[in-house]
């Protein structure tokens, strides 16, 4: 009796020093993936270009995560839930970096019309995509069984196929080699895509409790902003504003991930009312910028731990989705085009923004946040992780897919079009450290 009861007891200990030295252990690994995803040279050699993007992306570090999740189970779905609000703060830096690049002194600038041609682009991916998935749903019972709740999920795969990436656009593009021109102008149609995606992600997440998600985001994004603003307001000149930001990304994370509303969204706001409150937009804006790569790290490596593939439908959906997606944004931004004062772009320019990136991932694992990521989410316990699991495999492998397919339809978009009679109206960048042509 006392042997087995010594071996109980020890049994314990084990268990208690696993729980935690896993935690640690893990966080100091994505630590480290963050850190040297800062630090390593991009590739430069002969691969062709849609394997360097992908390996610039962090294709590497989806793999490692896939390694240390589903294939040797350091990262088990306990061990997620411990990290979670990590997750949730480099999810919030990433909305706070995309909301600090609208401006409105330069946002202002910015011709109506390519703010319509952007919509375009971005509502017809959302709408094909989730009329898509809602048909499929229907037709392949495996798939409906997994993409669950089904309004949420649907919505949730149409917003992430409506983002596009500005970073990950600009590399495309100087990749394939296209003229400094047009690749700001697809970096800015990116960036607006991106921010209507956002938008549309918010109609997923808010289903659960509508009028208090509206509340909670407004409100916790304005107060984040004025907090940060008023804190770099005071900080001294040239004092480094990374201690003020990382508080408030924290502050914007908790509140999003505490209220069970959008870290991302939350900290998009925050950033939009920093950067246009602040004095020191400019620093504020060099400071996020900075440290976005990193954060992409942890995003990441989760997004490679959470992958499971119950069904192999997921496989054949992923495509088909997918092409869809490109389809309606090359028809939405040809025709558009025509339709408003945007002639000079070429015909093919909506091929030109497929490319994804992290801010699509930060978008999906900000959905499964909400939708799976324990008892308390929607189908509770083992199931809800499963279906939730199942929906983020959906969003990652298509994003991994758009980035494969964006070299070639970048340089079909950038064929030349007919040449406009007169030359080009000046147009603005998002950013005020990029020149505007």
């Amino acid at each position: 009796m006392t042997a087995s009861y010594g071996a109980a007891c020890a049994r314990v200990k084990r268990a208690r020093m696993y729980a935690l030295v896993n935690p640690v252990l893990a966080l100091g690994l994505l630590a480290v993936a963050g850190l040297l995803a800062a630090r390593l040279p991009r590739p430069s050699s002969t691969r062709p270009p849609s394997l360097d993007l992908a390996l610039t992306a962090g294709a590497p570090l989806v793999l490692l995560g896939l390694v240390l999740g589903p294939g040797i189970e350091l990262l088990a779905r306990p061990l997620w839930r411990a990290l979670a609000p990590l997750t949730a703060f480099a999810i919030g830096w990433i909305g706070a970096a995309l909301g600090a690049r609208f401006e409105w002194r330069y946002v202002r600038r910015i011709p109506r019309g390519t703010w319509l041609l952007a919509a375009a682009g971005a509502g017809a991916a959302f709408l094909v995509v989730a009329l898509g998935a809602w048909l499929l749903a229907r037709r392949v019972p495996s798939l409906a069984a997994v993409w669950a709740p089904r309004l949420p999920t649907v919505l949730g795969l149409a917003a992430v196929a409506a983002a596009s990436g500005p970073g990950a656009v600009t590399a495309v593009a100087r990749a394939v080699g296209v003229a400094p021109r047009l690749a700001r102008a697809l970096s800015r149609a990116a960036a607006l895509e991106t921010a209507a995606a956002a938008l549309a992600m918010g109609v997923p997440l808010a289903l659960r409790h509508p009028v208090a998600w509206t509340v909670f985001a407004v409100s916790g994004g304005a107060l984040v902003g004025w907090v940060c603003s008023s804190v770099t307001r005071r900080a001294l000149a040239g004092r480094d504003l990374t201690a003020p930001l990382v508080g408030s990304v924290l502050l914007g994370a908790g509140v999003g991930y505490a209220t069970d509303v959008s870290p991302f969204i939350v900290c998009a706001l925050a950033g939009l009312v920093t950067v246009n409150a602040s004095p020191r937009r400019r620093e504020l804006r060099t400071t996020l910028r900075a440290w976005e790569r990193p954060m992409y790290a942890p995003v990441l490596i989760i997004s490679g731990a959470l992958l499971a593939l119950p069904t192999v439908w997921i496989i054949a959906a992923v495509p088909a989705l997918q092409a869809l997606r490109i389809a309606a944004r090359w028809v939405s931004t040809r025709y558009a085009r025509l339709a408003l004062p945007l002639r000079d772009l070429t015909p093919h320019f909506g091929l030109g923004t497929v490319a994804q990136g992290g801010t699509a991932l930060a978008l999906a694992v900000n959905y499964f946040i909400t939708y799976g990521s324990g008892p308390e989410s929607p189908g509770g316990g083992a199931s809800g992780m499963d279906a939730g699991a199942a929906v983020l495999t959906t969003m990652v492998l298509g994003v991994a897919l758009a980035q494969l397919a964006a070299p070639p339809l970048m340089r079909l978009a950038v064929r030349a079009g007919p040449a406009p009679l007169t030359p080009a109206p000046a147009r603005p960048e998002l950013t005020a450290n990029a020149p505007v042509d």
